[in-house]
């Protein structure tokens, strides 16, 4: 369970915190599933929900994303699929939107080295990443699109299984996101060419019944 507010100060208070979410995980016949559920503090009379079921050994993971209130909708279904391919795992994600009906692909293939090569491609736009493990510590990935847009993501390892990333996308924002253990806490800061115009804050903790 969890929330997520704005770090910028604010005399409304009704604002703070801008959601509460929570979720549950539980294990059914080779298939880990987990839901989690997001409700706007605005609005408390819808949620947004996110259902995950992942067979290890198929390498196969299933999720949807669906809209709960009023009425019931399911907005996208996606899966992950991984297969052998020489000495390596050639990963498919398909991915597709029913509100837009539109869809897309993602392919990577990871050989077990310190580079993994990834091609996203949807109906209006396609990139590319690649990831390289510089040491046992650190990690970049930067990523270009067809727009010509280019990011670039580090990922510092904190030991225990622990992480923090930062990713920078020129003229739109600073992500930072630090793992430790069941804690993620979360920050994103608008970029307007070279001024920081805010920051937004979640933290959220994993807990399993």
């Amino acid at each position: 369970m969890g929330l997520e507010a704005s770090a910028l100060p604010t005399t409304d208070i009704s604002s703070l915190p801008k959601s509460y979410w929570g979720k549950a995980s539980t294990s059914n016949g080779g298939w880990d599933i987990s839901a989690r559920a997001d409700v706007d503090a605005q609005d408390l009379n819808d949620a947004e929900l996110e259902i995950i079921a992942t067979n290890a050994s198929d390498d196969l993971e299933v999720s949807l994303n669906a809209a709960a209130g009023k009425s019931f909708a399911i907005r996208t279904v996606e899966a992950s699929k991984g297969l052998r391919a020489g000495d390596g795992t050639l990963t498919v994600q398909p991915k597709y939107d029913l509100q837009d009906e539109t869809g897309e692909v993602t392919l990577s293939y990871d050989n077990g080295d310190r580079t993994t090569i990834e091609l996203t491609a949807s109906n209006s736009a396609q990139s590319v990443t690649i990831s390289q493990q510089v040491d046992a510590d650190n990690r970049i990935a930067p990523t270009l699109t067809s727009e010509g847009k280019l990011s670039v993501e580090w990922e510092k390892s904190l030991g225990e299984g622990n992480s923090l990333t930062a990713t920078l996308s020129p003229d739109d924002a600073i992500e930072l996101e630090w793992e430790d253990g069941a804690w993620t806490a979360s920050i994103n800061l608008p970029i307007d060419g070279t001024s920081i115009t805010g920051a937004d804050v979640s933290i959220k903790r994993d807990v399993n019944f």
